[in-house]
């Protein structure tokens, strides 16, 4: 089965959990990260940008307000956050579309609010908070990023 569990005891190993994925990530690919507010999901992205070769002087940040923020790279980076999101016509009006069918990495927060199939290249996350430090990744690949990816972070354990 194309999946892996980690669990991360700090912001540190959540900024290089993210680190390790965006330099293994070579194709453009949607990461979809679910779990509740404080979870870690931006801190991730903050790691998965890091690996990704986003210059230094790019701070990643929430898209709480602006929906989507990108950043040069490797390869581009978008990073979208659909919890303000209500409805199908917003999504249309942001381009959520063109983005998540490009050719380039899209990280997703809050994904349950996107009413569209993920392409075949997807790397779902699941983060749940188990204290105030440790966060439990639980990771679920598809497309031909899979077997790399979930590779690299069974040998991360």
């Amino acid at each position: 089965m194309n999946t892996a569990t980690i669990i991360s005891h700090s912001l540190e190993e959540t900024l290089n959990l993210g680190e390790k994925i965006g330099r293994q990530v070579k194709e453009a690919t949607v990461i979809a990260l679910s779990g509740d507010l404080g979870s870690g999901k931006t801190v991730f992205v903050q790691g998965l940008a890091k690996g990704l070769n986003v210059p230094s002087d790019y701070y990643v940040t929430s898209p709480t307000y602006t929906l989507i923020n990108e950043y040069p790279g490797r390869i581009k980076l978008f990073h979208i956050d659909l919890y303000r999101i209500s409805g199908f016509n917003e999504l249309e009006e942001i381009g959520i579309y063109d983005i998540v069918y490009g050719n380039h990495i899209t990280a997703i927060e809050w994904p349950d609010r996107f009413d569209g199939e993920l392409p075949g290249n997807h790397l779902k996350i699941r983060i749940e908070i188990i204290d105030e430090n440790s966060r439990k990744f639980s990771f679920y690949a598809s497309g031909t990023q899979k077997n790399p990816l979930i590779t690299l972070l069974k040998e991360s354990k």
